[in-house]
């Protein structure tokens, strides 16, 4: 149907109730004893016009609710003779031009008003509840030797029980058609240096604080300005609400433990590229989320949350390319690599309080695989580099080579009883510093955890660990590595 049937229908109304207003005045007007047979005839033909108009008009408005022809509808106009038959001509003259009505105006639908900002943002979150249980092995030491810790959860330890381990909540939007929103506090963080030394659970802590600026129309690239995801390793871009292991391997975390800092940071992604990860997303597999198949970001370098100790900055690329496996027989399959580079200096806080005097040198490489489970999958990544790290002999952070990375086995489980199941199985080895603690500890980390993820609901997920462990634990003043077995439970909500 044509964009002009609306206004042509009001229109032919218009002239109707204009005609039909009119006769009783052309009645009244018209002398009974002069030309009485003409003027009736004359308003005969007006009322046999005006009974075709409203006919018309009946037609136009059942063709406007069925559905729309291929053809456009042609222009109807009335005839002016009894004989004559519909016009496809415009309609002409007065009644063509006649004033839409008050009543017609009030039963016209209102223009929508455009949203506020704040009407285009929403609120999401989700919370991470974990029972840990050292099982056996080295819970604790004497002075100076390892006992089994995690760098990833400072909840696994004796004496403990339940924690909450993330409590998110994210609010975005689009500001307007270039520029979003994105800002996540998390309400579970430790703070430490409290009285006497006691941990303080439940603080408040900024995970990210960044806006997305897209200068052009299709969004295939954007800006990210302010506190965000450092491009480094694909399980740390990775979301924790979205990943199968409770934590991410010493080896790749330790590049950028807490994997945020502040800076900017340029994301592209091809319209094909978005295309399979939308596809996999739809299918309920673990992606790392849409952080580009391209992306370069400058940054203070110095860590989450952490006041920049230096002039330099901290330079960070990322490339990863999906390829789907349909052409060599593996209908549905997409096995994805790629990999990431660090260039930083950087100044770790030292025991003696603040931070160390000099600079260090904080450089990595990191390749990354991943064929997506369908049904059965793999994922892997590793990292070379030279970091900080001290040194027990000469008792000072020296720069240091480091190496290490993980390989996992995965499966999805469809169809369930308990909803869609994800087994899998980890090994994780590395051997570096850890710039991220006091004084930059070596640590030394092989561990071999089996884990089930159920998706009972989209609301609820349940994951279940048991981990093989020898850590070096992260601290300078002890050495050696603990062994143990760890039991760890953890239930997730999403709202």
């Amino acid at each position: 149907m044509s964009p002009r049937a609306p206004i042509a229908a009001i229109r032919l109304v218009a002239a109707g109730f204009l005609l039909s207003a009119s006769l009783p005045a052309i009645a009244q007007g018209t002398a009974p004893a002069v030309g009485e047979s003409a003027d009736g005839a004359t308003i005969a033909d007006l009322q046999r016009q005006i009974d075709e108009l409203k006919a018309l008009v009946g037609a136009l408005q059942a063709q406007r609710a069925a559905p729309a022809a291929p053809a456009p509808a042609p222009a109807l106009a009335v005839s002016q003779t009894p004989a004559a038959a519909p016009s496809p001509a415009p309609l002409a003259g007065p009644a063509a031009d006649a004033p839409v009505t008050a009543a017609q105006l009030a039963a016209a639908p209102a223009p929508a008003k455009p949203k506020a900002w704040y009407e285009k943002l929403r609120l999401r979150g989700y919370t991470q509840m974990r029972f840990n249980q050292i099982v056996s092995g080295d819970a604790d030491a004497p002075a100076g030797i390892s006992r089994l810790r995690t760098i990833g959860d400072g909840d696994v330890r004796p004496g403990n029980n339940f924690s909450f381990r993330r409590m998110r909540l994210v609010l975005q939007g689009d500001i307007n058609e270039h520029v979003s929103l994105y800002f996540q506090p998390d309400f579970a963080a430790a703070v430490s240096n409290q009285s006497a030394g006691e941990r303080r659970e439940g603080s408040v802590s900024l995970r990210d604080m960044y806006a997305d600026v897209f200068p052009f129309d299709d969004k295939s690239f954007r800006v990210r300005l302010g506190q965000s995801k450092v491009p480094y390793g694909w399980e740390n871009m990775q979301s924790s609400s979205n990943r199968l292991a409770l934590d991410r391997t010493d080896a790749i975390n330790s590049a950028a433990s807490g994997e945020r800092d502040l800076g900017i940071v340029a994301y592209y992604t091809p319209a094909r590229v978005q295309a399979i990860w939308k596809r996999l997303e739809d299918d309920g597999q673990k992606l790392f989320g849409n952080y580009g198949a391209f992306g370069f970001g400058a940054f203070n370098g110095q860590g989450l949350n952490r006041t920049e100790g230096n002039d330099g900055v901290m330079l960070v690329g990322l490339a990863t390319w999906p390829f789907e496996l349909g052409g060599i027989g593996l209908d549905g399959q997409v096995f994805e690599i790629g990999g990431s580079v660090m260039h930083n200096r950087i100044r770790p806080e030292v025991r003696t309080g603040g931070l160390s005097a000099a600079s260090f040198k904080d450089e990595r490489v990191n390749v990354h695989a991943i064929l997506y489970p369908q049904p059965i999958g793999v994922q892997a990544e590793w990292n070379w580099g030279t970091g900080p790290e001290f040194v027990p002999a000469t008792g000072q952070i020296e720069e240091r080579p480091l190496n290490g990375g993980y390989v996992q086995v995965m499966g999805k489980i469809d169809e369930s009883p308990l909803g869609t199941i994800y087994p899998f199985a980890r090994w994780q080895y590395y051997r570096g510093g850890f710039k991220a603690a006091i004084n930059s500890p070596r640590l030394e980390t092989e561990e071999l955890e089996l884990g089930l993820e159920m998706q009972i609901d989209k609301a609820l997920e349940i994951t279940a660990t048991y981990g093989f462990a020898k850590r070096k634990e992260a601290d300078e003043r002890r050495t050696g590595q603990a062994e143990g077995q760890i039991l760890r439970l953890q239930a997730q909500w999403n709202y």
